[in-house]
Formats: structure tokens, C-alpha cells, sequence
């Protein structure tokens, strides 16, 4: 697995950039079909705990925004192999348990960050010209995952650049990061509650984000701002009132 890691790592440092962009759009591309498709399997087998509406018609704007996402996921991947190519971003090698504390820090320090960039999509300004595409469609569905404002995503693209380029972390943390990223963001936006109210109601999913948790920030924005985790939200006083009574 070393050995094989060490082949992926040789092989990205000298592929062209033309040949990069194009393995990187298919890897968005498949995150993209593989997190619609799942979340819609999800959708069908807990339509009877359904947390919202049922959505309308998939518009087309929404299938344009979703393309504009991808492109620009595959943008500011291709970016962070250039500055990964000129130092600017560092990676270790490493597979033990400083790659898995990795993990922990990437969700910490992300779930931070974009708990503040969210925060500041909700300022009026900032929210007419950027954040309002995405709560325009309040009945979350699978697609609503990938439907971003162009400047939206390159927000969240930027800042994942930017934690890149202040520490060092693992291949390996990074890789499962990013595969746990996508997880949570699906579930976020499924529509319905694969979870039980026993879970729910336990310490554990009272601290991470679920489905219930994003669908009730869609239908009320000034709460629930978290991706990973209701830290945040706890310590600024902008959880649910619904999530609060669930600890009761």
C-alpha cells in the first residue's frame, strides 16, 4: 500500500497539467454521481421519514448550477496540485496515527472555517449576490448538494487552499477527509431522516450534523450553520431551538 501510494504521488507530480484537469473533472464528476445517486437510493428507502416537503421539478437552473459547481471543484483541485508542485502546499507520507489525528484536525479546522463563512453568506449584502441561490430551493434533495453560486463555491474552495498551505498534513488524512466531507454533505441534503429518534437523541448525533440538523437550516436560516459538527452553533447561540429539546 506504501509502495502504491508512493506510485500515486510520482504519477501526479508528472502528469501534464491538461492531462490533471481532465482526471480531475472525472473525479468530480463520479463524486458528483455517486453522492446524487446514493442520496437518492436514501430518499426512497426513508420516504416515510420525510423532514420536508417534497420538492418541486428539478429546474434547469439547477442542473447549470450543479455543472458550474463540479467545474469549479475540478478548478480548485487543479489549482492545489500546482501549489502543491511549487511548495506551496506540503504533504507527509505517513500512515499512522498522526495521519488518523489528521482527520481530526482537518474536520475541526474546516467545520470552524465554514461555520465563519457561512455566517457571512448570511450577511444581507453578501447573501443577495451569493448564498440566496442556494436556499432558494429550501426543499433540499440530493442535487441541492452541488447547487452553489458560482462565488459561493470558490469561497469554500478557497478556504480548503488556504488550511492546505498552513500545515502539513498526511495523504492519507487528507484522502479520507475529503471522502467523509462529501458524506456528511449528502446526508445533509437528503430530505429525510435515515436516523432514528433513539440515535438522534444520542450524544453522538447530537454533536454531528444530520439530515435533520441542515433541513431545519433551510427552512429556518437563522439557525444551524454547522457542516460537521453543532459546536459552533452551541457556543454562538445559533442552534435550533428543535435541536436544543432533543437533548430533553
Amino acid at each position: 500500500m506504501y509502495n502504491f501510494g508512493n506510485e500515486v504521488v510520482q504519477f501526479l507530480q508528472e502528469i501534464s497539467y491538461a492531462y490533471a484537469a481532465l482526471l480531475f473533472l472525472i473525479e468530480n464528476l463520479l463524486i458528483f454521481a455517486c453522492s446524487v445517486y446514493i442520496g437518492n437510493l436514501l430518499s426512497i428507502r426513508y420516504a416515510h421519514r420525510r423532514i420536508v416537503p417534497i420538492p418541486p421539478k428539478i429546474e434547469a437552473k439547477e442542473i447549470l448550477f450543479a455543472i458550474s459547481t463540479i467545474l469549479l471543484n475540478t478548478i480548485v483541485t487543479l489549482l492545489g496540485l500546482w501549489f502543491w508542485r511549487t511548495g506551496s502546499i506540503q504533504f507527509r507520507s505517513d500512515i499512522g496515527v498522526f495521519a488518523l489525528l489528521d482527520i481530526l484536525i482537518l474536520l475541526l479546522v474546516m467545520d470552524a472555517g465554514m461555520y465563519l463563512l457561512h455566517r457571512i453568506a448570511h450577511i444581507p449584502f453578501v447573501y443577495q449576490f451569493a448564498h440566496k441561490t442556494h436556499h432558494r430551493y429550501d426543499k433540499p434533495r440530493p442535487l441541492t448538494l452541488f447547487v452553489l453560486n458560482p462565488v459561493e463555491a470558490l469561497g469554500f474552495g478557497s478556504l480548503w487552499l488556504f488550511v492546505l498551505s498552513v500545515y502539513d498534513f498526511s495523504w492519507v488524512g487528507m484522502g479520507i477527509y475529503l471522502g467523509l466531507n462529501v458524506v456528511f454533505g449528502s446526508i445533509g441534503h437528503l430530505g429525510v431522516e435515515p436516523l432514528s429518534e433513539r440515535w438522534l437523541r444520542s450524544n453522538l448525533f447530537n454533536t454531528l450534523t444530520t439530515s435533520s440538523f441542515h433541513a431545519r437550516h433551510h427552512q429556518n436560516e437563522d439557525y444551524n450553520f454547522g457542516f460537521y459538527t453543532s459546536i459552533w452553533d452551541r457556543i454562538f447561540g445559533t442552534l435550533s431551538p428543535e435541536n436544543s429539546r432533543s437533548q430533553d
